[in-house]
């Protein structure tokens, strides 16, 4: 399940940098929790799929585009997937190049969890890894 897993978060990156917020709705689950680390701006929780699309688009509208590229490999670590990303936008505003890691749990091929870090080793820690553990596995 892990590598499906995997593959699930690949292509809901795929779909976020394509502007398919429809494809993205779809892979979250109804009853999904969203945490957002200390310092965003909007702080959450966010619960539920409707909650937590609104503050994804929310972000969104706030550029004019933006993309979002895995800087590592893909975590699997039972049912979640570590996924350490730069965000990047442009227009309307300064343009950012934000890092942070996002930790996805996945149930049945959907989100039901995810949680956003600014410090790797401590999304790795959250799922029981190391900075260690995590290069072994690459």
């Amino acid at each position: 399940m892990s590598q499906e897993n995997v593959e699930t978060m690949r292509a809901a990156l795929e779909a976020w940098n394509a502007g398919d917020m429809d494809r993205v709705r779809g892979m979250y689950d109804p009853d999904v929790i969203m945490r957002t680390p200390e310092g965003w701006p909007e702080p959450g929780p966010y619960v539920g799929r409707e909650a937590v699309l609104r503050q994804l688009e929310q972000n969104r509208e706030t550029w004019d585009a933006d993309t979002f590229e895995p800087v590592a490999d893909f975590i699997a670590a039972a049912d979640r997937v570590v996924v350490r990303a730069v965000w990047r936008t442009a227009g309307r505003g300064p343009d950012s190049n934000i890092e942070f890691t996002h930790v996805y749990t996945l149930r049945k091929g959907k989100i039901v969890f995810v949680e956003y870090f600014w410090d790797h080793a401590e999304a790795l820690e959250a799922v029981g890894l190391s900075e260690q553990d995590a290069h072994a596995d690459s």
